[in-house]
């Protein structure tokens, strides 16, 4: 099998656990970086043995050596970008969410049509080992249908300031930050039923509470305190046209005694739970019972999914394969989005 010849854009936290990744799938040349900053691209360079390091991305995409690059950069710039790379022939990966509106979403999704390269979007949960064995379970009916579904990702204090605070860039706070990913899982198991209505609420009560001392949290790289223009809560009500439904709840800061990560499925014949840890309930001769599988973690291995991610995307490029996460599911997930945001922005349920 010949070998992909890759780039990365954006060289921040993100773009290592793609870089790793990268490194270690054998059908993989470390092609090209690029990044604003030639100093940071530089050392990733050295790093991870990409051959060429650009600053400017409409060089990087004009190399006609270069095949496939994924998009590690401002929320606000992954439509633009994956739409700039299709159209030079490249595939691409972008890093969730595909976009920060509909429009944006559908223009890429068009992008992809008119150039005939695939966009595989990062919806890393759906990568992970655990969630794979999960599907097969529901997609062989053990678990029967799956008409209920919950998930929080609940942080006490965890704004990581920066372009994650800043509206403008990051599209929005935690909903669109870590509730793309919570909604997803879900969404993806439930065998990605077609989204009937929205009905959302969001809340700015605490800021982004810099004032709390002897509790350390993450923080981005260009952390300012003074600017936070995201929600700190949301949560939603998501109705399918299959008559399911789906709760969610994602805090960045909330007066809560401990973060909470909880992903929880339901079905006429059995459920699931895949976070905190994964477990299965079901029932045999008029008992019900609690299956722990045995594998290797209960819990998600980000680095592992990380790798079957990229393992994908690259088979995907290789062979002319559709990825598990298209484009049409960055699409479905903004309308998912966006309508929560507008149906708390104007008190109303919104309709698809």
């Amino acid at each position: 099998m010949s070998k992909l010849k890759v780039g990365v854009i954006g060289a921040g936290s993100i773009s290592e656990l793609h870089m790793g990744s990268y490194k270690n799938n054998p059908n993989v040349e470390m092609y090209a970086i690029c990044d604003l900053n030639e100093q940071r691209a530089k050392g990733l360079a050295d790093k991870y043995g990409f051959a060429k390091v650009y600053t400017n991305i409409d060089e990087m995409l004009a190399d006609p050596e270069l095949e496939a690059v994924s998009i590690c950069t401002w929320n606000n710039t992954h439509a633009s970008l994956a739409v700039k790379a299709l159209d030079s022939g490249k595939h691409v990966l972008v890093e969730k969410p595909l976009s920060t509106t509909v429009e944006e979403a559908l223009q890429v999704q068009e992008a992809v049509r008119r150039s005939g390269k695939l966009v595989q979007v990062g919806y890393v949960r759906r990568y992970g080992s655990n969630t794979q064995m999960l599907k097969q379970f529901i997609d062989n009916g053990d678990l029967g249908e799956i008409y209920y579904a919950k998930a929080s990702c609940l942080r006490r204090l965890g704004n990581p300031g920066g372009w994650f605070a800043d509206k403008s860039r990051s599209g929005g706070g935690p909903l669109i930050d870590l509730g793309v990913h919570m909604i997803d899982i879900c969404w993806y198991l439930m065998g990605r039923p077609k989204v009937k209505s929205v009905s959302g609420n969001t809340y700015n009560r605490l800021g982004n509470r810099s004032n709390v001392k002897n509790l350390n949290f993450y923080k981005a790289a260009d952390y300012d305190a003074s600017k936070n223009t995201v929600e700190d809560l949301a949560n939603a009500i998501v109705r399918f046209e299959n008559g399911a439904s789906l709760m969610v709840d994602v805090s960045f800061t909330l007066h809560a005694k401990q973060n909470e990560v909880s992903v929880k499925l339901y079905g006429d014949k059995g459920g699931c739970e895949i976070e905190p840890e994964l477990a299965i309930i079901t029932e045999k001769y008029d008992t019900i019972l609690n299956v722990t599988p045995q594998v290797n973690s209960l819990q998600l291995n980000v680095t592992e999914a990380f790798q079957n991610e990229i393992n994908h995307f690259v088979e995907s490029c290789l062979n002319g394969t559709t990825p598990i996460s298209p484009v049409e599911d960055g699409v479905e997930m903004m309308k998912m989005l966006c309508g929560i945001y507008e149906s708390a922005e104007t008190g109303k349920e919104v309709y698809f």
